[in-house]
């Protein structure tokens, strides 16, 4: 039986619901879609309260709930995205507990980065909330005996990044300091904690240079989620085509303008109404 401080997706063939403090979670979003075409997503961009890095915990897990209820009761969505690793963080136990469809969670991807380094050194992007978060403190413990983690606060670039000018100079001076501590410690792979930075993987390429490989998240978590929706009987047919809705909390021109540029495409983006 379900416990009654959880909620239920009415409609078990609904949507994916996927969400992040911005537009960093159209990283996640984009190997979603390239592994799972025939899926419908439900985007929000909580803009109006981004960085969820630099806010309280108490905020940040108020908000994933809401949100996670928007897309559960509003929308129908049979399972949940948390595409943001400081909600993983600090959401998404409580997410799993109130929740009875699948939720997807993100975390820094040290693991692959551990398993093909080859000077030992590996540098971790991110957000102040993500690296001093318990979970992350875990999962980099799992990997100290013979490795040499370097983790590095990036304050400002996910906001930076949301401005849609991905190749700014000052974008490229913010993620030249934040590099530059990699290179010359002699990191040969680099973990890109946040989904804002996949967004500007190229120009992050650049400057760290190309004996440094990047590494994220991404496809991984589209996996994970093939594999919950097969389990639970809850893939869509692979003979349709998926459709997307957005929606964003902040000024909404500013963030359609953003997710124009990063995903090519003119789209439709909803206020969110929470």
């Amino acid at each position: 039986m379900t416990p009654s401080n959880t909620l239920q997706a009415e409609n078990p063939a609904g949507p994916v619901g996927i969400f992040d403090s911005g537009i960093g979670g159209l990283s996640i979003l984009r190997e979603i879609r390239k592994l799972m075409p025939y899926e419908d997503l439900c985007y929000v961009a909580d803009s109006a309260w981004m960085p969820y890095g630099e806010k309280p915990p108490a905020v940040v897990r108020d908000r994933s709930l809401k949100i996670a209820r928007f897309l559960l009761e509003k929308q129908g969505c049979k399972a949940i995205v948390v595409a943001c690793n400081t909600a993983t963080g600090l959401a998404v136990d409580l997410l799993r507990e109130k929740l009875d469809v699948p939720v997807i969670a993100i975390e820094p991807a040290i693991k692959p980065a551990a398993e093909c380094t080859r000077s030992g050194v590996i540098g971790v992007m991110a957000t102040p909330g993500t690296l001093s978060g318990e979970k992350f403190g875990s999962l980099k413990n799992r990997f100290t005996d013979d490795k040499h983690i370097i983790s590095l606060p990036c304050p400002g670039l996910a906001r930076e990044i949301e401005k849609g000018e991905l190749r700014s100079i000052r974008l490229r001076k913010l993620l030249t300091r934040f590099i530059q501590p990699f290179i010359e410690k002699g990191a040969d792979v680099i973990v890109l904690g946040c989904t804002h930075y996949p967004l500007v993987k190229p120009l992050i390429q650049e400057i760290a240079g190309p004996g440094i490989q990047l590494i994220d998240s991404g496809e991984a978590v589209a996996r994970q989620l093939h594999r919950k929706l097969e389990e639970s009987g809850l893939r869509s047919p692979s003979t349709r085509e998926g459709h997307q809705r957005f929606w964003c909390s902040g000024k909404v021109a500013g963030c359609a303008y953003s997710l124009e540029i990063l995903s090519g495409n003119t789209l439709h983006i909803e206020e969110l109404p929470i």
